[in-house]
């Protein structure tokens, strides 16, 4: 499998990969990813399969995201990393610390949920509706970014960030938006809870009506070794509370306890 694109910041014998939502890109992670990255850490930031730079996978599922993902980390050369994924990212994240567990020394997780709904069915072919319809109906991916970014902050948010949202969204090739919107209503890792047994930080925006605060607070309680933190945002809380989330994440990497990640020779 070809390795997906990604971005890297610092240097160190230890290392964190950060994973973005459905509507970003790596292109969108440069700013928090610096941030998020403490001295002595490479932190590394990607393009989804399909997305940027990345090529495709086939089929489109959180199987194949997750083989992407490590294929990466083998380009990289890193054996083991710290995960830090946002929203779908963090679905991702779940998969792969089920999948190759040996691999991930710790995760943050923010608006994220374990699964997607409870089953699958009226929910998932609405959530459909409103998030390709539009595309159905002629839109452009722009388009649809107007429509929905706006939706995913919390009140007073700030029309930067928008802004900023609106453009990464705007990028994304429509055929690879699509196949990960039907990859993510398909997504489920409840049953792995319980035996992840690495760090976690759990992160909800307190104003998140995507990945409520209820659902992710939940998700953390199953979890063994997992700390549960609200900000005072949406859905983009990365990037609404981008001070508070680096302070969150830095405290959590200097809380581990020993060095998590290794070069492979």
């Amino acid at each position: 499998m070809t390795a997906p694109r990604w971005v890297e910041t610092g240097s160190g014998p230890h290392g964190l990969v950060f994973l973005h939502g459905i509507s970003g890109g790596a292109g969108g992670a440069l700013d928090i990813l610096s941030h998020i990255t403490p001295p002595g850490w490479r932190g590394l930031a990607w393009d989804m399969p399909g997305y940027g730079a990345s090529a495709p996978i086939d089929p489109v599922d959180f199987d194949g995201y997750a083989r992407a993902l490590e294929a990466m980390l083998d380009a990289a050369g890193l054996e083991r990393v710290v995960l830090v994924g946002h929203s779908m990212g963090g679905m991702i994240a779940l998969q792969a610390a089920a999948t190759f567990p040996n691999r991930i020394a710790g995760l943050v997780l923010a608006c994220c949920t374990p699964a997607f709904g409870a089953s699958a069915g009226p929910l998932q072919q609405a959530f459909l509706d409103r998030r390709l319809g539009p595309l159905d109906d002629g839109a452009s991916m722009r388009e649809l970014a107007v429509e929905v970014i706006p939706t995913m902050v919390g009140p007073g948010g700030d029309p930067e960030v928008v802004g900023d949202a609106v453009r990464l969204m705007a990028d994304i090739p429509p055929d690879s938006y699509r196949a990960a919107m039907h990859a993510l209503v398909k997504f489920d890792q409840r049953a792995a809870l319980s035996g992840l047994s690495m760090a976690a930080l759990v992160i909800a925006g307190r104003d998140d009506t995507v990945s409520t605060p209820l659902v992710v607070r939940r998700m953390a309680e199953r979890m063994p070794a997992a700390t549960y933190l609200e900000l005072d945002a949406g859905h983009l809380a990365p990037f609404e509370e981008p001070e508070a989330f680096a302070a969150a994440v830095r405290d959590f990497l200097a809380g581990l306890d020993n060095a998590p990640v290794t070069f492979l020779l």
